[in-house]
């Protein structure tokens, strides 16, 4: 499907989904100004809930931006959620595949054309107990670092109580009303500067560079965090759940 295709379909798609969305959550950002006028970029946001990407794309949206997800396959089977991504020509992301390649390849032609794509770094939800962001696979800063492009961290929080997990037991929960409010807050691009002289290296990083590509990692992950703990007006953990080892670094 073309880019005009799938502009079209968008638009039509949240003149239905925005609606519904609304009945149940009341959605407020700040930040927008941080947003490229021009040229491709990456936004990264932290993983509470299904539900996000409606909430990143809904904001994205009302800022006259169409995104591109590259995001975990299983969001591509949920209801409702998958149905939308499937149609609008989103991309699913099956990790240690041939298609895990081809999702990066798609996502560079979208840069190079001037979109932005979102990637969620984490790769699933966050296991973090107290719902911070955990540490994130290098798929968004080895991109980054390959293209030149700006990476924005976008953080949200709210939408896991629309649909969420008990902490208890894990299970998906639900409550659709009364309507919950959820707030986005968008930060400026993540400083990758350190990073850039070593670039080349990091596309296909081994031994140090390796090292060096987690730590990049890590500053767009922190960058995340730090967006986050000024939503939520809380002081952020001083290390990053380790998805890995079900502990903080």
């Amino acid at each position: 499907m073309s880019r005009t295709s799938n502009r079209r379909l968008f638009r039509v798609l949240a003149g239905i989904v925005k609606p519904a969305y609304r009945l149940v959550a009341r959605l407020r950002w700040t930040g927008a100004e941080h947003l490229p006028a021009e040229g491709g970029f990456i936004v990264v946001p932290n993983h509470l809930t299904e539900l996000d990407p409606l909430t990143v794309a809904i904001t994205l949206y009302d800022n006259g931006i169409m995104p591109r997800f590259l995001a975990k396959e299983s969001l591509f089977r949920a209801p409702v959620v998958g149905a939308v991504l499937r149609a609008t020509g989103q991309v699913p992301v099956l990790r240690g595949t041939p298609d895990a390649a081809a999702a990066l390849t798609a996502a560079r032609a979208e840069l190079a054309s001037g979109g932005a794509v979102v990637i969620y770094p984490e790769g699933t939800l966050t296991r973090d107990p107290d719902q911070w962001p955990m540490t994130g696979h290098t798929g968004a800063a080895r991109l980054a670092l390959a293209t030149g492009v700006p990476v924005i961290p976008l953080a949200h929080w709210g939408d896991q109580e629309v649909l969420g997990r008990a902490p208890s037991t894990g299970r998906q929960t639900v409550s659709l009303f009364p309507r919950k409010h959820v707030r986005v807050r968008i930060g400026p691009p993540v400083d990758l500067t350190p990073w850039r002289d070593d670039a080349p290296a990091l596309t296909h990083p081994v031994g140090r560079h390796a090292a060096r590509l987690e730590d990049a990692t890590d500053a767009i992950m922190r960058a995340v965090t730090d967006e986050l703990a000024a939503l939520r007006g809380a002081e952020a953990p001083p290390a990053l759940w380790d998805r890995s080892r079900g502990g903080r670094l």
